[in-house]
């Protein structure tokens, strides 16, 4: 908790001063794409939750997923379905 930033209507909290620092610099380059929601739900016209322990690096964005499982069905077409998930976000919000 000593190290926290607000960003994009949520509090992040850091390791390390210097952690905060790379983060305040550029905070879009290291949120989680499609507001942190899921991005293979997004993907496929809805939203979901995350685990944190699901995600993926494309192209220096970060994409998390429902769990390992969905993750392993993102995989396979990464570039396709993030094409999916750009034309879909943020009409999925409601």
């Amino acid at each position: 908790s000593d190290f926290t930033s607000e960003y994009d209507g949520a509090m992040w909290a850091f390791a390390s001063a210097e952690n905060k620092a790379m983060f305040d610099a550029d905070p879009a380059a290291f949120a989680p794409q499609y507001g942190g929601y899921c991005a293979y739900a997004v993907a496929q016209g809805y939203t979901a939750s995350t685990d944190p322990e699901a995600w993926s690096i494309e192209n220096g964005k970060l994409y998390l997923n429902f769990s390992k499982g969905v993750r392993r069905r993102w995989l396979p077409d990464v570039p396709g379905n993030i094409t999916k998930g750009d034309a879909n976000w943020p009409s999925v919000l409601g």
